[in-house]
């Protein structure tokens, strides 16, 4: 199963919260980047892990 990208304890059901709007959380996010460009000299995402498959996931959140 799936596992909700906003809260990991909870399944993803489709709830579509996910693709909120950073900026109006009234709007489905439809890739403006009007979130990224902030006019600040550079931008920043941190990375926690890189997971090759569902199973490595799922084997490193049990374990």
């Amino acid at each position: 199963m799936k596992q909700c990208l906003l809260n990991e304890n909870k399944v993803c059901d489709e709830c579509g919260d996910c693709m909120r709007c950073d900026l109006d959380p009234n709007k489905l996010c439809d890739n403006c980047m009007k979130c990224i460009h902030t006019g600040a000299e550079y931008n920043a995402v941190e990375i926690d892990a890189i997971y090759e498959s569902e199973d490595e996931e799922k084997a490193l959140k049990e374990g």
